[in-house]
């Protein structure tokens, strides 16, 4: 059977996991853990990256630094990670969910302001398949209207808006380093933020709500308990492995993008035909090849083509079942408008497979066995 999915492996991470243990410095904020959190800092050109333990942690604290309060309304797209509403949720706010693009797949940004009310505290856009969302119009709505912008960037790491960091153009930027994405830390994530007045707030909250951070930094001779907080710190075995993948990130992007160039050439004479469609990569987009899907006519076509792919030892699955048709999504949001795309669009789209080491041969073959059952 072809994986979905494998998590990445340059070759170094054993080596750095044993300096990590000779470090004798295993839980957070050790060597790798710094080493890391700069390496975002210098190429994402942002001035705060901390590391934490998930995605879903990165959110909570962003959702935590945004003070975003029981009564707050927050505004996102259905068609996304649980944790993406998880975050707000536990803060006692109120989901607002707005129809996708069905271009992208990410927050139909001409929606968002009809679902402003005064409850509204803070915009959170997700950038689907690591491709931006239309970040100028939503920060504009947001300057307008005096909102936060958190955006979950779990997938777009790497990838650039006009030319700028996803993660880095809104008031917060959340990452994933889950084994499925680019570079992996095995679980772990990262919060970054350009405002340095957040930095103390950030450093408490992380740090089990201790100002264990500038005890460390000899900044005060005793920590003490300060305010709210949690263990949102990861391992520094596990910023071992990401480092490994930081230092390859170029060999690992070209590798995924050749990939992603494969397959979008290899099935374009049947989007031609229209067959299938293709992803959609806007101008002002570089993305970073985190996935490669297919959509089909509907959920019908889209189970017997999974099924056909399987029998050919190919596991290709779905994605997203919409959050404001879940059981908690309907406790705990409201969907505002019509929902035109987030379903439909949801039970069409299936991903094939796509990680680092992906050889061509074997995407031949996932090509060659789609335009045959087409055929």
């Amino acid at each position: 059977m072809i994986d979905f999915n494998i998590p990445p492996y340059v070759g170094t991470e054993i080596e750095y996991i044993k300096m990590a243990i000779k470090n004798k410095k295993l839980c957070g904020d050790g060597p790798f853990t710094g080493k890391c959190s700069n390496w975002i800092k210098k190429n994402f050109h942002v001035n705060q990256a901390f590391l934490t333990t998930s995605c879903t942690h990165a959110l909570e604290m962003a959702a935590v630094l945004a003070d975003v309060k029981e009564g707050d309304e927050v505004i996102m797209p259905s068609y996304t990670f649980v944790s993406t509403a998880d975050a707000f949720v536990q803060r006692g706010a109120k989901i607002v969910f707005v129809d996708i693009r069905p271009d992208t797949l990410n927050i139909d940004e001409t929606l968002i302001e009809d679902a402003i009310t005064p409850k509204t505290k803070a915009i959170v856009p997700v950038h689907y398949a690591g491709v931006s969302c239309e970040m100028d119009t939503i920060m504009s709505i947001a300057s307008r209207y005096k909102l936060i912008v958190i955006e979950d960037a779990a997938q777009g790491f790497g990838s650039t808006y006009k030319g700028v960091s996803l993660g880095t153009i809104g008031d917060f930027g959340c990452y994933s380093f889950h084994e499925t994405k680019n570079l992996s830390m095995g679980e772990g994530g990262a919060i970054v933020f350009q405002d340095n007045s957040y930095q103390e707030k950030a450093e408490i909250l992380r740090e089990k709500g201790t100002n264990r951070s500038k005890f460390f930094r000899g900044q005060i001779d005793k920590y003490t308990w300060m305010d709210y907080g949690s263990s949102y710190l990861p391992s520094d075995m596990n910023a071992a492995y990401l480092w490994a993948q930081l230092e390859a990130v170029d060999i690992i992007q070209k590798d995924r993008m050749a990939s992603f160039n494969f397959y979008h050439e290899g099935l374009r004479p049947l989007m031609q035909k229209g067959y299938i469609e293709l992803p959609y990569i806007p101008e002002n987009a570089e993305h970073n090849a985190h996935m490669y899907y297919i959509k089909l006519p509907d959920l019908d076509s889209r189970s017997q083509l999974i099924s056909y792919l399987r029998e050919k030892g190919i596991l290709s699955v779905f994605h997203y079942v919409p959050l404001h048709s879940s059981p908690a999504g309907k406790r705990f949001g409201r969907f505002h408008g019509t929902d035109n795309y987030t379903t439909k669009e949801s039970e069409r789209l299936m991903r094939l497979p796509m990680y680092y080491g992906l050889t061509p041969d074997t995407i031949e073959y996932i090509v060659e066995t789609i335009l045959n059952y087409f055929r």
